[in-house]
């Protein structure tokens, strides 16, 4: 698949193109932590970090990461969007202190003619007059040629006759942009080979959008053509549908074309996460790389066959990324599963606990969709501590509602020893009316003493997941006789009900 070990230049642009996500917006402190994780840590080649001209506060956080990067040897890598407008741009960008301009061009005939209302001739002279004011600046400057893939398809001539008469000038990069997303991976070879075939010593840059979720394909694609370098975003940021995210295009490269980069994989996953909490856009649980559930089995039959040499496993190993394969615990997980979470936790059951803690958390997951592994002491506790009573009380049904404006109901179907009994009660709450309908059959019907509730706790097992299993432990006292019970449930009254009837097996036996 091409040459092997082509070495390409990664220029993220989560700082400019990302932050035209919408709803994203990141102050200048954020800007210079993200600037610091990309090129310390993941080590990208360049950062695209702002445009000129948008706003005081973007100049604030030019300044910040500028002033920064020169103090580590990294300015030349911190590069600002320009325009083409005499010499405003250029001047913000040194006031700045940055020392690289990527200059917007338009790539198009159609956006030449129409958006600026001039001729290629007048916007080639604008830009050169641009190119060596920057020159004497002492400011590098890269092209972006706005609008490229259809300048390549519907206007050949004039992307040619552009990049002619800038070839001699002192611009370092050509950065050919599919500004819209129309292309498909085919197209980039045809036109990326066709600008290669015309400009074989220019190095030419490839900028994706994904609004045909075709940003990594095209990537490869323009790679597989030649291109020296590529644009990313983290989590694949960007206006619409995003950029290519770096994470998919790291991870292609390497395995798929066998292409050399500088990027530390080991930190992606924590920068994406970093990210993630800047910008307010939750990464997807199924996004390649970095999604939370991307390296879970979940399947038992594959839990047995990673068991038996990695039957199951890819070149994309998790331990690449700073990560770790997950074994996800619910109805179709089996016990290999089961086996493997617990030996990360340092627990070992035998065969008839696995048998009942399988058969749980199947329970279990008729309810939701995972069972965690941060869930797995809990049911574990759940069913050893408790499971060995012999079932002499049963709840047979019960209903509780909560109606606005009227106070709690529950009617309740139980047998003790072998007979059943049925009542009903209010109550402050759920589970409180559900309590005093018990109280009645026993104090009442059987005229029973009925356990007092003296503490009630509710822990959520961590992970701070909405859907989280909720386990109840209620102390109760019976004849000066102190013991808990618990129950767990994604409902916390029915994991409170599990526990109340779990005491009353106990006091059968007392």
């Amino acid at each position: 698949m091409g040459k092997q070990g082509v070495k390409i230049e990664i220029m993220d642009t989560t700082l400019r193109d990302g932050e035209q996500t919408s709803g994203v917006s990141f102050v200048p402190h954020e800007k210079l932590m993200i600037a610091r994780l990309l090129l310390e840590d993941l080590k990208v080649d360049r950062v695209e970090v702002a445009s000129a001209r948008v706003s005081d506060g973007e100049f604030e956080a030019v300044k910040m990461i500028c002033d920064w990067a020169a103090r580590r040897s990294l300015l030349h890598k911190v590069e600002v969007l320009g325009f083409v407008d005499g010499h405003t741009s250029v001047d913000w960008i040194q006031r700045t202190g940055c020392r690289v301009i990527n200059l917007l061009c338009k790539g198009s005939l159609k956006h030449c003619t129409q958006q600026l209302k001039k001729t290629p001739e007048e916007h080639l002279a604008d830009i050169i007059s641009v190119v060596h004011y920057a020159d004497e600046q002492d400011i590098t400057v890269n092209v972006y040629l706005e609008d490229w893939s259809n300048g390549i398809k519907d206007s050949p001539e004039y992307v040619f006759q552009l990049m002619d008469g800038l070839k001699e000038t002192s611009v370092k990069r050509f950065m050919l942009p599919d500004t819209l997303g129309i292309l498909n991976p085919l197209q980039v070879i045809e036109y990326m080979r066709k600008m290669k075939k015309r400009y074989p010593n220019t190095h030419l840059d490839f900028h994706a959008h994904n609004d045909y979720d075709l940003a990594v394909s095209n990537v490869l694609a323009a790679v597989l053509s030649g291109v020296k370098g590529l644009h990313t975003t983290i989590n694949g940021l960007g206006e619409r549908a995003g950029n290519a995210p770096l994470a998919s295009v790291q991870a292609i490269l390497k395995d798929h074309f066998n292409a050399v980069t500088n990027i530390d994989e080991s930190r992606l996953n924590d920068v994406s996460r970093v990210v993630e909490s800047y910008s307010g856009i939750v990464i997807p649980a199924n996004k390649p790389i970095v999604g939370e559930n991307v390296f879970t089995q979940v399947a038992g039959v594959h839990a047995d066959g990673d068991n038996k040499n990695n039957l199951y496993c890819n070149d994309l190993l998790p331990e690449r990324f700073g990560r770790k394969r997950e074994y996800a615990l619910g109805k179709t997980s089996g016990k290999a599963n089961i086996r493997k979470n617990l030996e990360d936790l340092g627990l070992e059951l035998d065969e008839d606990a696995m048998r009942k803690v399988t058969e749980r958390i199947i329970e279990l997951g008729d309810k939701k969709e995972l069972v965690t592994q941060e869930d797995l002491p809990y049911i574990v506790s759940d069913v050893l501590k408790h499971g060995a009573v012999g079932e002499k009380v049963k709840l047979k049904s019960y209903f509780v509602n909560l109606a606005h404006g009227l106070k709690p109901m529950a009617t309740l179907k139980i047998e003790i020893n072998g007979k059943e009994y049925e009542e009903s009660s209010g109550g402050d709450g759920q589970y409180d009316a559900f309590v005093r309908a018990l109280r009645k059959i026993y104090k009442v019907t059987l005229g029973r003493k009925f356990p007092m509730l003296t503490n009630y706790t509710v822990d959520i097992p961590p992970g701070g997941r909405t859907d989280a299993f909720v386990q109840t432990v209620i102390t109760w006292n019976y004849h000066n006789h102190t013991f808990k019970t618990r129950g767990l449930d994604a409902d916390q009254t029915e994991a409170a009900i599990q526990a109340t009837v779990k005491m009353l097996n106990q006091i059968e036996e007392l």
